[in-house]
């Protein structure tokens, strides 16, 4: 709609129903006037172009009543690919004329982005539908209409259920629909439910920046390709994400560079599986040779030749901002060829952290037949002893299942025994709950009860918090280089950051000295590197003392 007619209804002087577009025909962005609608004597438009004219603002209307465009709370569940679809939806939005609220209340547009991964998930978000019940009740009554969306991978999988149940969603899009938020969002104005959920074989939005919606602005995620072809029997991802697709390396490097304009200091390149990232769009590169596995590693698909591969990306990445630290994840154990370019690269530059995400799931042979990951434990360790061989002192974390279907008790020891032979810095312990689609919902039985998942659940993360408070106590006396991202929570005269291998790190908030020879002390701000000697540690944080503020490039040439 046009800045005047915009300006024309919220006066109260141009009128629509629904069922309006089917009565008028109308040129793009205007709205149809019903059958009978008699407008009200008042201001023409030359009154609307004198006032625009002269510098005049408009009257904020009020929650529900912003035509078109209006304020949008944004909500979001699950991983760090849902934070960034966030930021993608939101710039798409933003670009249509829609304002951003961080309060429920004011909001015209409330957009859950969802996350579908376990049954968990899902549950919390059917609970905050229940909350937003009786808010969109309250504004129907006051005659403020309230639009609710649900987007991302739950929008995906249960389309039909959400659309129908007590009737409170307005609008559903998928991960690869958020171009059509707008459109969705003019559909739902007029009182209808509205729904795209199309997988897309080529969308990665790789035309979009994402607008930032982190506090700070110190740390942020660039999505470097999306959906996933590995086909892991319990994972829901290739199904609510669809097939892996890569962005063109240019426009990742675009993104990337705009980011460290703005200042931020750490960015993580995210995707389902980052280490086969695989640039299609040059045609040069279309004939290169498919790289070769990791020893002992299998894959359900042919290996893909052509294309540039995630070893480039990162290199052009990190060439970027030598005081911009790059992470990445999440990678696959099996996307670690011999020649270990990737490895290289880590333990080669400043500014790669020297930190890995190897995903295990389980320690059994057997359950990793079971969840088809293609790899045995014997190669899985093989990979860990070589990575810790190519890049010392690197930090590993890693994601574990218990309860799996067929899951016995020496199956569950056999996890157990993984976790303190590997001693993982940071963990991400989950019971297994069966999703629908899955290769496991067909061809397998969900058969470890509940109470036995949950006791083998609690041992793991028992096991895994007493061997990451070993591997973090190993740092205690040393000097850890720690990105400052802000206050602690729980203490307002402490400091709260994050050194190379990811862990948190809490130190005093106190005046020190910078490392660049500036007399005068200096205290730490968000987005400052500095010094921390470690005294204490926990299975999850490290404590300290505040010994200088530093630079990226000052320390790693320093060592």
């Amino acid at each position: 709609m046009l800045p005047w007619g915009r300006a024309l209804r919220a006066a109260g002087l141009l009128r629509s129903g629904p069922g309006a577009a089917r009565r008028a025909r109308c040129g793009p962005g205007e709205r149809p006037v019903g059958r009978g609608a008699a407008l009200p004597a008042g201001p023409d438009l030359r009154h609307f172009l004198r006032g625009a004219a002269a510098g005049e603002t408009p009257p904020e209307p009020p929650p529900g009543s912003a035509p078109g465009a209006g304020r949008v709370y944004l909500e979001t569940y699950g991983c760090q690919m849902n934070v960034n679809d966030t930021e993608i939806a939101w710039a798409i939005l933003q670009k249509n004329g829609y304002r951003r609220t961080k309060e429920l209340d004011e909001a015209d547009v409330i957009l859950l982005v969802t996350c579908s991964v376990r049954e968990k998930a899902e549950q919390a978000i059917w609970n905050r539908l229940r909350h937003l019940k009786a808010l969109k009740a309250r504004r129907q009554q006051a005659r403020l209409p309230l639009r609710i969306g649900i987007l991302g991978c739950m929008a995906e999988r249960l389309k039909e259920e959400i659309l129908h149940r007590e009737k409170l969603v307005d609008i559903v899009a998928g991960p690869d629909a958020y171009r059509d938020l707008p459109r969705l969002l003019a559909v739902a104005e007029s009182g209808q439910q509205a729904a795209n959920v199309l997988l897309s074989l080529d969308e990665t939005y790789a035309d979009i920046l994402p607008v930032q919606t982190s506090a700070g602005g110190t740390t942020a995620f660039v999505s470097i390709m999306r959906g996933c072809d590995n086909m892991c029997s319990y994972c829901i991802v290739p199904f609510t994400r669809g097939r892996e697709r890569s962005r063109p390396i240019a426009s990742v490097l675009q993104e990337v560079r705009m980011l460290s304009d703005q200042g931020v200091k750490e960015v993580t390149l995210l995707g389902q599986n980052v280490n086969s990232f695989r640039d299609m769009s040059e045609v040069q590169f279309q004939s290169a040779a498919a790289p070769v596995l990791s020893r002992g590693f299998s894959t359900v698909y042919k290996a893909k030749p052509g294309g540039l591969r995630f070893a480039h990306l990162l290199d052009q990445v990190s060439r970027i901002d030598p005081e911009m630290r790059i992470r990445f994840t999440s990678p696959h154990p099996k996307d670690f060829p011999d020649e270990a370019s990737v490895l290289q690269l880590i333990q080669e530059r400043h500014n790669i952290c020297k930190q890995l995400h190897l995903p295990a799931q389980s320690g059994s042979t057997r359950v990793l037949e079971a969840m088809r990951r293609g790899y045995t434990r014997e190669a899985y360790l093989e990979l860990v002893h070589h990575v810790r061989e190519s890049i010392p002192g690197v930090s590993l974390s890693s994601d574990f299942i218990a309860g799996f279907c067929g899951e016995t008790e020496e199956d569950h020891q056999q996890t157990v025994s993984l976790l303190r032979e590997v001693r993982y810095n940071i963990g991400f312990l989950f019971a297994y709950s069966m999703r629908q689609k899955t290769r496991a919902y067909h061809r397998l039985q969900d058969d470890v009860p509940a109470d036995i998942k949950q006791r083998r659940l609690e041992e793991l993360i028992t096991v895994f918090r007493e061997e990451a408070a070993r591997a973090n106590e190993a740092m205690v006396g040393q000097s850890q280089l720690v990105l400052v991202e802000g206050p602690s929570k729980r203490s307002p005269s402490e400091l709260c950051g994050r050194n190379d291998g990811n862990i948190k790190v809490i130190f005093p908030d106190a005046e020190t000295e910078d490392a660049a020879g500036c007399k005068a002390p200096v205290r730490a701000q968000p987005g400052d590197y500095v010094v921390v000697k470690v005294t204490s540690a926990s299975s999850q944080t490290l404590k300290g003392v505040l010994l200088c503020r530093t630079t990226l490039s000052r320390s790693a040439a320093s060592r």
